[in-house]
């Protein structure tokens, strides 16, 4: 579970994306399964996305991928939804007697990000790294950084107390 590296980056930008037919219907098996996955694997190579893990079923499409950072995730979800559906319109008939509108996706998609840490990790490092440089630096001659721990805390008091008082 490496970084991608592009000219002057590194990333790991890696995204869970689901998408489903129109009216969730179960048209996805056969040739049109095949079909809906050799479209998608080409939309990947030529924006750049690598898959990570996917899946096919009857009625939606799982895909664990990584996106670049010059991509984002909704210009790939559009071309991969966008040019499969066109084409499956084209290509199956019975297809494009179903979905007469000429749309064989749904609206939208569900999509959540993938990393190594979790967001009590990003806390834990944040807490510990305020604490250290507070008790490392001499005093802002400003003020600003000790004022800005000082609301903070005092946010998280009050969060503390009104979770009591409810």
């Amino acid at each position: 579970m490496g970084y991608s590296k592009g000219c002057h980056t590194t990333f790991h930008h890696r995204y869970h994306i689901v998408w489903a037919p129109k009216y969730r219907f179960k048209v996805l098996h056969g040739e049109v399964r095949l079909r809906v996955r050799e479209i998608i694997l080409q939309v990947c190579a030529e924006m750049g996305v690598t898959i990570i893990n996917g899946a096919l079923s009857r009625d939606h499409v799982h895909m664990f991928v990584e996106i670049p950072p010059h991509v984002s995730v909704s210009d790939f979800v559009r071309r991969a939804k966008g040019r499969s559906s066109r084409k499956i319109q084209q290509e199956f008939e019975h297809i494009r007697k179903r979905y007469w509108g000429q749309r064989f996706w749904g609206r939208g998609y569900f999509s959540t990000t993938s990393g190594n840490i979790t967001d009590d990790v990003i806390m834990n490092y944040l807490d510990r790294h305020t604490k250290r440089k507070a008790s490392a630096t001499p005093p802002d001659p400003t003020g600003v950084s000790r004022l800005v721990i000082q609301a903070v805390r005092r946010a998280q008091s009050l969060s503390r107390l009104s979770m009591v008082v409810v």
